[in-house]
């Protein structure tokens, strides 16, 4: 099972403050713990959203909007993507987690949809695209 395991923004991660080299370090042995266990696939923190940019939808139409964005607890400040057997066991590595800010935080698990999930929307023509870009993306981790 793959998961998001979300870190939620606080208002020192919207401040843009840095890390002490004691939270780098402590984050940093614990994804290399998650590492060695194999469930590590990817992960990294996010600027604040004063850097970023929206992009609203409406059929055609596309509106681009300016960070930062209102309602800091609903924002993202840092991510992991991982595989694990189930979602106790990403419950289980999220409580060994050091705390990611220096005060009160959040981290929220979700689980990413499989092609399985789509059931008859996922045809082979439908699924003919998502198949050559994961391909696509294994040249690229192959070719680093």
């Amino acid at each position: 099972m793959r998961v998001m395991v979300i870190v939620k923004a606080t208002a020192d991660s919207e401040a843009g403050l840095i890390p002490s080299s004691e939270r780098l370090e402590a984050m940093g042995q614990f994804n290399e713990e998650l590492a060695k266990a194999g469930i590590m696939r990817d992960g990294a923190g996010l600027k604040p959203s004063k850097l970023g940019k929206r992009i609203g939808f409406d059929g055609t139409s596309r509106i681009v909007m300016d960070g930062p964005f209102a309602e800091t607890k609903e924002l993202i400040a840092g991510y992991w993507l991982w595989e694990v057997k189930d979602i106790a066991e990403a419950v289980a590595w999220v409580k060994r987690c050091p705390n990611p800010m220096p005060g009160p935080s959040e981290i929220e698990i979700r689980p990413l949809y499989e092609m399985e999930d789509f059931g008859d929307a996922a045809t082979e023509q439908s699924l003919a695209p998502h198949e050559r870009a994961r391909e696509i993306l294994a040249g690229r981790d192959g070719a680093q």
